[in-house]
């Protein structure tokens, strides 16, 4: 009866969210060489979001540092649109301007590669579609008659 229980314990524990993909490492981008206004263009405002757009979670990318790379805000509420985000404590800016989010113990939980002109996500994770700019929108304030 132990070993049947045990059997049944191991077939269903590697699909529990304690396992992260595992990706090939990356050299940290070479900021030196990048001109100040595009690098500047990767700090601040993100948002995340599903494949169809309907979930929705920002975070801000700072220029701070943090242990293992550089320190993030995540939104109040982020961690219940996708789960993921409650792990992720930091962020780097790898080559090929590859976005990495990093749990505590400094492992990648989720990439962001850009083939194109966007972002998409890589890895196990498939909540988590693609990352984009925050656009605000300007409010213009009514004109008085």
């Amino acid at each position: 009866m132990r070993a049947a229980l045990c059997l049944v314990t191991l077939l269903f524990l590697p699909g529990t969210a304690a396992y992260a993909f595992d990706f090939p490492p990356l050299k940290p981008m070479d900021e030196k060489g990048v001109e100040p206004a595009i690098l500047a263009d990767v700090f601040g405002t993100w948002e995340l979001r599903d494949a169809k757009g309907k979930k929705r979670c920002r975070v801000n990318l700072l220029k701070e540092m943090a242990i293992g790379g550089r320190q993030i805000e995540v939104a109040p509420g982020c961690s219940k649109v996708f789960p993921v985000m409650g792990d992720i404590a930091a962020w780097r800016l790898q080559e090929s301007w590859t976005i990495d989010l990093i749990d505590p113990l400094r492992k990648t939980r989720i990439r962001f590669e850009t083939p194109d002109e966007r972002y998409i996500a890589i890895g196990d994770d498939k909540d988590v579609a693609d990352i984009d700019t925050f656009a605000k929108v300007e409010t213009r304030t009514p004109k008085k008659k």
